[in-house]
């Protein structure tokens, strides 16, 4: 029986099946910040069994970049722990790497795919977001439509096997009062990275230029009072792929995730 939030209709699909229908049939390419509110989102690393072993344990190291919520059977392309899920073609854009060379972003990887394939979804910060906003903090990428900005830091990740690399981090604009409750709420979300990593003073975690991400989108111009709050990221085996070069792997475009139908209010810890 697939989860649903307390405020959607009986009878009503939910809206996490409607944006994977949307992704499997092609109607949809872009970000999933603010889609399918109340439930989990995942980021995705997909990888050839024989590195499958060690990527575990990257994860298992480095839990508050790589929370892992989901884990397939090899060749297995469902996740039915997380829902009627075919991740072959339910996330809006993926990415295909050929030893640590990015060589595509399709929209499926159908042609992709072979029997010895292994995949991990990990916990994304959107899933800590709804909270967030049910406080009356304000995201601005949230309200601006656009991708939360994400950089690769100078923090060292624990390395397994031949994963090692440096974190990339999700950042969040934000008064003093809201980065002091967004600490309080995230916290009780470690299945989702958690409580931030570092506060203000980029250039402390090898930030150069706040107004250029390496991934997503630029914030908006910085007001003077606001922040930058950093959380640990689940781009992060993104950026370790390319130190790893294993000959195949497959992850989602950053911004856009598997939609699951487990609900984000399950995740908090009591």
């Amino acid at each position: 029986m697939l989860d649903r939030p307390a405020n959607s209709g009986v009878g009503a699909v939910p809206s996490s099946v409607a944006a994977r229908l949307a992704c499997r049939n092609g109607e949809t390419a872009g970000h999933t910040a603010g889609h399918a509110p109340g439930y989990v989102q995942g980021n995705l690393c997909i990888l050839p069994k024989a590195f499958a072993m060690d990527f575990a344990a990257f994860c298992q190291r480095n839990p508050k970049p790589c929370p892992v919520i989901g884990m397939s059977a090899v060749g297995d392309p469902t996740l039915p722990d997380l829902g009627d899920i075919d991740i072959r073609t339910d996330i809006p854009r993926y990415r295909v790497f050929r030893n640590g060379e990015c060589v595509d972003e399709p929209t499926d990887i159908l042609r992709y795919w072979t029997d010895d394939l292994v995949t991990f979804v990990l916990g994304c910060s959107f899933s800590f977001e709804q909270p967030l906003i049910e406080e009356g903090i304000p995201l601005y990428h949230i309200g601006r439509d656009t991708v939360v900005s994400m950089y690769r830091t100078s923090i060292d990740c624990v390395p397994a096997g031949p994963f090692h690399g440096k974190m990339v981090v999700s950042m969040r604009m934000m008064t003093p009062a809201d980065a002091i409750r967004a600490i309080q709420i995230t916290s009780r979300f470690p299945s989702v990275h958690g409580a931030p990593v570092h506060i203000g003073l980029p250039e402390a975690i090898g930030i150069e230029d706040i107004m250029k991400p390496d991934y997503g989108d630029p914030p908006p111009v910085v007001e003077k009072g606001l922040l930058p709050v950093f959380w640990a990221c689940g781009v992060t085996p993104q950026s370790v792929v390319l130190n790893a070069r294993p000959p195949l792997c497959i992850t989602h475009k950053p911004g856009s995730m598997l939609i699951t139908d487990r609900l984000n209010n399950r995740l908090a810890a009591l």
